[in-house]
């Protein structure tokens, strides 16, 4: 897992892919931190967080689309499969390299927070940690989701745009549960969407809710779509 890990990380430094990330990612939430707090003079981040939720949904599959498409593409993934790495270290590799470049670029979150805190002490105020620590905690969690997922849409196709748009696509229908639940008549299977919901969930981490089933149930989701992906990958070796 390591092996695997230590390649995928440095896969996305010896292209521009990690840094056009992180460019983005940096330069996004920098943007949203001027127009949610230091232009109307607040220090609450749940508007920088919202705001951020759909940059991690149409970036990170940029991030994703070559994990095990690009494999496929250059005949490389026999290789991969017949070493004597097990398919549980594959995929955790993949999804350790994807999610740490992605956390270089949440971390910056903290220096806001750090610089904010600092602007509110001097005024004799309070930056409000509990509600950061839950957005911080909310982003991980989402972006966990969204990279699982993305890894999972990668290892079906060797096309790596197809990768991409193909993420993207299901990134929004996971957040359209509620959505469709607004047009079911039928109570039960309202409730089943309404608590299938994503963007519901990573709202309330957005308003200071830290909720431990809300915790599990992204954490579910990550295993899931992981599960899935280790089952494909299965399905190929044999």
């Amino acid at each position: 897992m390591t092996a695997i890990m230590k390649r995928e990380l440095a896969s996305y430094f010896t292209s521009p892919l990690g840094y056009v990330f992180l460019a983005v990612f940096y330069g996004f939430s920098g943007l949203f931190l001027w127009i949610g707090c230091l232009r109307v003079g607040q220090a609450d981040m749940g508007v920088v967080f919202s705001m951020m939720f759909f940059i991690m949904l149409i970036m990170i599959p940029f991030l994703t689309m070559r994990t095990m498409a690009d494999d496929k593409r250059q005949k490389t993934d026999q290789l991969t499969l017949t070493s004597p790495v097990s398919l549980i270290g594959i995929v955790a590799g993949k999804f350790l390299a994807a999610f740490a470049v992605f956390l270089c670029g949440v971390i910056v979150t903290l220096v806001y927070a750090i610089m904010l805190s600092v602007a509110v002490k001097a005024v004799d105020g309070a930056f409000a940690w509990a509600v950061f620590w839950g957005n911080f905690t909310g982003m991980l969690l989402m972006g966990g989701t969204f990279i699982s997922l993305g890894i999972f849409i990668s290892n079906l196709t060797e096309n790596q745009m197809i990768a991409a748009v193909g993420s993207i696509g299901a990134n929004i229908a996971l957040c359209m549960f509620d959505v469709i639940a607004g047009y079911v008549s039928n109570e039960t299977i309202k409730g089943l969407l309404n608590n299938l919901s994503v963007f519901y969930k990573y709202s309330e981490f957005t308003i200071g809710i830290f909720s431990l089933k809300n915790i599990v149930f992204f954490m579910s989701l990550i295993v899931i779509f992981n599960f899935l992906t280790m089952r494909t990958l299965d399905r190929r070796r044999s």
